[in-house]
């Protein structure tokens, strides 16, 4: 496990003073470790968790050539070019199992959707493009099908032996289904990552309590356990927590018994009058980040808890033999919790979890006014996304973007990213947007 110091040591130019978005990143991609521990889940259980194994196909799908329409089967070379085709029906044959009877050159068989291609027929007619003689033979017209139409190959799917889902994907619908025509009941995954939160600071209140003269109500631990709960990570709210020294150490240190990582809001910014930085640094490995970056600059970033007679994970990810938890102290603005969340800790916990890094998708949308934007800082501006006339995207910002309105980020639909090397942007000009439809 490196340390703090070796991973700085490695990034050139590392500043944390003033640290680039994307080195801040890269900083977190070499620290964070990965869950190792494996269950076995069904696969009713299994959506939206982290495979832990490749898996390959032990049979293939589909296990026979079959039809893809309710036609008729039939062999191409008894196709007419410029006349049309007359055949006659030798049986039916159904999905689920095969044809038994005898099909003769000039003959086709009626099939139906799924139903396995009689032996020697090789192509299928839509029953909508033929229409039947008086004498019961199926008539059709030329060019209405070519050789191999409609026919689905045995294994086109999925061959026997081929891979099927690769280790690290955050498995979706489709996989489960992907996964059920494999005939896979159950499916190989890592274990939840175990994530504890609370807030810091004197003023904050949780909802039901009086809200005295200088005191707020606490959003942060709503906004944070909503994204937390997207991830499917196991979600410990640990509340809100005095800034007294005895009460953020235990607070700290139960977070770090019980989960592997540890994320807090509030007490990490130059000069606020806490305990929280002061605790986080006795409890661990912890550096204090000022990130070029807006809304969110300042962040604390390490490891608390254990920090020696580590053993390797047994899957029950709590006691006193197990790594240390991974902390992100984050500030706590409203906004700015929400914008370093996204820019950080979001991957990050998806590869703790085991899942194969994605970065977040970028969409290009035209700005539909000028924004003002200093080189050397990444900035992330709360705006509004929509389709214009000629079918461009366009974005708009939602208006004032002071850190503090919450507000701004539940009328947005996206962020629009201003990058660390970007100037002014003209009205009409293309920008990055991330858009938040299935983030937030």
């Amino acid at each position: 496990m490196p340390s703090l110091a070796d991973i700085a040591a490695s990034i050139p130019g590392y500043d944390a003073n003033l640290l680039p978005v994307a080195q801040a990143q890269d900083f977190i991609s070499r620290l964070v470790p990965r869950v190792q521990a494996v269950e076995r889940l069904a696969l009713r259980s299994a959506l939206g968790r982290v495979l832990a194994q490749d898996v390959v196909s032990p049979i293939a799908v589909p296990a026979h050539d079959n039809s893809a329409m309710d036609g008729y089967a039939l062999r191409s070379t008894d196709l007419l070019a410029d006349i049309d085709t007359l055949i006659s029906v030798a049986g039916t044959a159904f999905a689920g199992g095969p044809f038994s009877g005898q099909v003769l050159p000039g003959q086709g068989v009626r099939i139906m959707t799924g139903a396995v291609m009689p032996t020697g027929l090789d192509t299928v007619v839509p029953q909508e493009f033929t229409r039947s003689d008086a004498d019961g033979r199926i008539r059709i017209p030329p060019g209405t099908v070519r050789a191999g139409d409609n026919r689905r190959l045995a294994g086109e799917d999925l061959a026997l032996g081929e891979p099927a889902l690769q280790a690290g994907r955050i498995l979706t619908p489709a996989d489960l289904g992907l996964l059920a025509s494999l005939g896979q009941a159950e499916v190989p995954v890592f274990r939840r990552l175990r994530v504890a939160f609370f807030s810091t600071g004197d003023e904050l209140r949780s909802i039901g309590e009086p809200l005295e003269a200088g005191c707020v109500y606490d959003s942060n631990r709503y906004t944070i356990w909503g994204m937390l709960a997207r991830l499917g990570v196991e979600v410990i709210d640990l509340g809100v927590v005095r800034d007294e020294p005895a009460a953020l150490s235990q607070a700290f240190s139960q977070a770090a018994a019980c989960a592997d990582a540890v994320i807090t809001s509030g007490g990490v910014s130059v000069g606020e009058a806490d305990h929280t930085k002061r605790i986080m640094a006795e409890l661990g490995e912890v550096l204090f980040w000022k990130i070029a970056m807006r809304p969110g600059r300042p962040m604390a970033i390490g490891r608390i808890g254990a920090r020696t007679g580590a053993r390797p994970d047994d899957g029950t990810g709590a006691g006193p033999g197990n790594p240390p938890a991974m902390l992100f102290g984050l500030p706590g603005n409203p906004v700015a919790v929400m914008v370093t969340f996204y820019a950080f800790v979001r991957q990050a916990l998806l590869a703790m979890s085991g899942a194969t890094p994605q970065p977040l998708p970028l969409l290009r949308a035209v700005s539909e006014a000028a924004l003002r934007k200093k080189p050397g800082r990444t900035e992330y501006q709360r705006g509004i996304l929509s389709v214009a006339a000629d079918g461009r995207q366009t974005v708009r910002i939602t208006g004032s973007q002071g850190s503090g309105i919450l507000r701004s980020m539940s009328e947005a639909n996206g962020m629009v990213v201003l990058h660390h090397g970007q100037g002014d942007v003209a009205a009409g000009e293309l920008v990055d947007v991330i858009p938040f439809d299935g983030l937030i």
